[in-house]
């Protein structure tokens, strides 16, 4: 998944997720909602960092690339 406008240009981690994720037919990337990791759970990662838009791409230590 890509991020790109909106202050974002990169590529986001397959773990991030978000509530409208869910329940839309063609979910966007919201820029406010409240995010949560797919590996831990919660609001903080792996490395018991926040997870969102900015802080989950490529670099960080537990970023899962989206493979095809």
């Amino acid at each position: 998944m890509r991020i790109e406008g909106k202050n974002h240009d990169h590529q986001i981690c397959n773990c991030l997720r978000w509530k409208s994720l869910f329940y839309q037919v063609n979910p966007t990337l919201p820029l406010d909602d409240d995010y949560w990791c797919a590996l831990t759970q919660r609001i903080l990662g792996p490395d018991d960092q926040i997870v969102d838009t900015t802080t989950c791409k490529p670099g960080r230590t537990c970023f899962r690339q989206i493979t095809s």
